[in-house]
Formats: C-alpha cells, sequence, structure tokens
C-alpha cells in the first residue's frame, strides 16, 4: 500500500503487507531488502513474458461482509444510539457508516469526501485536528463519535459532552468489555508506551500481558505466535484477533459502539467505573524538535543509572526497552525515546492526575531545551 499514515501527503511510503494482512515481519522486510540490494547493484532485470500481476478488485465488500459478524446488532439497533463519523477525509470514508447504515442504526459522516491534502488539516485523531468533530458532536446531540486517521489504522473517540477519549482509555475499555463481559480467550499486548491501566486489567481478568517496544510490528509478531485477544499501541493503533493482527480503526469503532449499546453507559461513564476501581491515570505526551545532537545528549542524561532524582521526585525503577522510562515516586512515570519515523525526541508521562502529568512535561522539556 502507499500511505503517509497519520502523516501529510510528502511523507507517502511504500508499505508492504504480507499474506496475513498486516505489516511484514522484519524477517520479510529482510529478504525485501536483499531484493532491492541487488536491484540497485544490477539494474532491473529483464523479466521473460508473464501473465499480468496486477489486478482489480472490489475488496470494499467482502471487507464489510467480515466485519458484519463481529458484533452484537440486535444489542447496537435496540439501543438507538446516535454516532459521528469522521474519517478525516481518509480511506476510511463511508466504512463505518455503510454499516451503521444497513442496520438502521443512527448516524452521520463528517469529512468523508475524497481529499489528498485531507482539507488542510493534519489527518491524526487527536488534539487539534479534530476539533470539527467536537463541534459536530455539541452541535448534534450524539451519544459517541469515531474519528480515524488517514489510512484508517488508528482510532480517537469523543464523548457525547465532547471529551476527547485517548487511545489508551480506548484500549483500556474495549479490554474490559471483551476479556470482562463477553470473556472471549486470550491474552493482551502492548507497546511500551502504553497505560498501567491495561496491566490491571489483564491481572484482574487473568490474562498474560506481554509488552514490546513502540511499533506495531511487535504486536502483529505476537498475535502471529500467540493467542492474543487484543493488542494496541499508545498512538491509537489496536488489533484484536477478531479480526486481523492489524490495526483497523473501523473494526475498534464498531466495537466500542457494541461496548456502549451492551452497558447502555456513555463512554466518560465506563471510564468514570474504571478510575474508581483501579485509580486514575491520565497520559500526556510531547514531540521535541531539537537542535541537532540535543536528542542524543537528552538520552544520555537521562540514561545515565548514577540519575537520582528528576524534578521533585525520586527515581524508584527505570527500564529501558526502548527509550528510557523513569517511574518517579509514587507520581507515575515518565518516558523519554527519539521518534522511529521522525526527527524528534518524544516525552511520554502518566500520572493521577491531569495537572501532574502536564507540570512533568513541560519541565522536562525545558531541561531537554537547555542541554
Amino acid at each position: 500500500m502507499i500511505s503517509a499514515s497519520h502523516n501529510p501527503a510528502k511523507w507517502n511510503g511504500v508499505k508492504y503487507k504480507a499474506s496475513y494482512g498486516s505489516s511484514a515481519l522484519p524477517s520479510i522486510v529482510a529478504e525485501i531488502e536483499q531484493e532491492l540490494a541487488v536491484v540497485l547493484r544490477d539494474g532491473v532485470p529483464a523479466l521473460p513474458p508473464r501473465p499480468a500481476l496486477i489486478h482489480s478488485l472490489d475488496a470494499r465488500a467482502p471487507y464489510l461482509e467480515t466485519l458484519d459478524k463481529l458484533v452484537d446488532w440486535d444489542r447496537l439497533k435496540a439501543a438507538q444510539f446516535r454516532f459521528l463519523i469522521d474519517p478525516m477525509h481518509g480511506s476510511g470514508a463511508g466504512l463505518l457508516k455503510a454499516l451503521f447504515d444497513r442496520h438502521s442504526i443512527a448516524c452521520h459522516e463528517i469529512r468523508g469526501d475524497r481529499d489528498p491534502l485531507f482539507g488542510g488539516a493534519h489527518p491524526e485523531p487527536i488534539a487539534p485536528h479534530i476539533e470539527p468533530m467536537r463541534a459536530a458532536m455539541r452541535a448534534g446531540q450524539f451519544h459517541a463519535g469515531f474519528a480515524m486517521d488517514g489510512d484508517a489504522d488508528r482510532i480517537g473517540a469523543m464523548d457525547r459532552d465532547g471529551t476527547f477519549v485517548d487511545p489508551h482509555q480506548i484500549f483500556s475499555i474495549l479490554l474490559w468489555h471483551l476479556a470482562g463481559t463477553r470473556h472471549i480467550p486470550g491474552d493482551v499486548a502492548k507497546t511500551f508506551s502504553v497505560t498501567k491501566l491495561v496491566d490491571k486489567l489483564a491481572a484482574k481478568f487473568g490474562r498474560t500481558l506481554y509488552e514490546v517496544p513502540v511499533g506495531f510490528k511487535y504486536i502483529c509478531e505476537l498475535m502471529l505466535e500467540r493467542d492474543i485477544l487484543l493488542g494496541g499501541e499508545e498512538s491509537g493503533g489496536i488489533g484484536t484477533k477478531l479480526w486481523l493482527p492489524e490495526r483497523d480503526a473501523t473494526v475498534c469503532a464498531l466495537l466500542l459502539a457494541e461496548v456502549l449499546a451492551w452497558h447502555r453507559k456513555s463512554l466518560g461513564e465506563i471510564l468514570g467505573e474504571l478510575h474508581a476501581e483501579f485509580g486514575e491515570y491520565d497520559f500526556g505526551r510531547l514531540d521535541l524538535e531539537l537542535r541537532p545532537g540535543q536528542k542524543e545528549k537528552a538520552l544520555e542524561y537521562f540514561g545515565n543509572p548514577n540519575l537520582a532524582r528528576h524534578l521533585d521526585y525520586p527515581i524508584v525503577k527505570r527500564e529501558d526497552m526502548d527509550g528510557v522510562k523513569l517511574y518517579l515516586g509514587d507520581a507515575g512515570w515518565l518516558m523519554v525515546r527519539g521518534s522511529g519515523t521522525e526527527p524528534m525526541l518524544r516525552l511520554y508521562a502518566e500520572t493521577n492526575s491531569p495537572a501532574t502529568t502536564s507540570s512533568i512535561l513541560d519541565r522536562t522539556a525545558s531541561i531537554v531545551r537547555a542541554l
């Protein structure tokens, strides 16, 4: 596939999807790279005449037919909820709406027209890019809203009052429902930067939790090898064994709609119950574009094993699976990591309050910029 993912068109590149419907494993990528190296060295080889290798097909119909079997449509219809859908001018346009229309579920789609410039917005379902969705939510009295990035593999959601529901919360709600309500067997996989609330939920439902470096390719590898009910990453990519070992925003939105219909509660009410049982989990992230060499200095600074305190907190534990994660007393954790796809340093933090998370991120950013 040719995609810029959640980025503008200038980031377009080729993604190779394997026969199992997800990104190629590192071993497959290595084979492709070997072939490309030969072409770069020797040129494109002359090929004998062969049948056409490019064929057209209608993937939409079988895709929708398969997704149609994932949820309890009787519950969804009985709930009489209204949903807002925001594909952000991307490839998810019309998909979820087609399923809802088929079953007479009230819905409305915005930014569903095809636009390679995404209406001038950044096609990532996070603030501030979802402001049109927030305005539509407040004006239309919807029960929930679902947003998708440009290639429709990342999801964002919105509660009925316009409150954004981030990917960590979506992951937690889906796990709570699939494991705790539907009792579907299978373990859980998450990347290094995902909320600790998932750890608590996995433990409650007796599911083994696997933690991997940032990148859905590591989740995919686990899903191919083991019985993984749900796997997800911080950026909104979530996959389930009910579908494919791959992220899919339409699938996640469909399952979220089922959660609301099943429990007859709002996203905010469900999150309130989770926080009442497991404590508050507030996550935040800052992306820093730095001068050359600053990223390396920051990673060296935070990776120093002699660093005993950060800001006002003692460092009680550290992990280095991907970047550096520091556990700051009882406050929560801070993670410092160089982006694998963009020239920037990412700061992640999770604490028990929005104010603490924001303070840790802002003050840490000031330290990094001063290095």
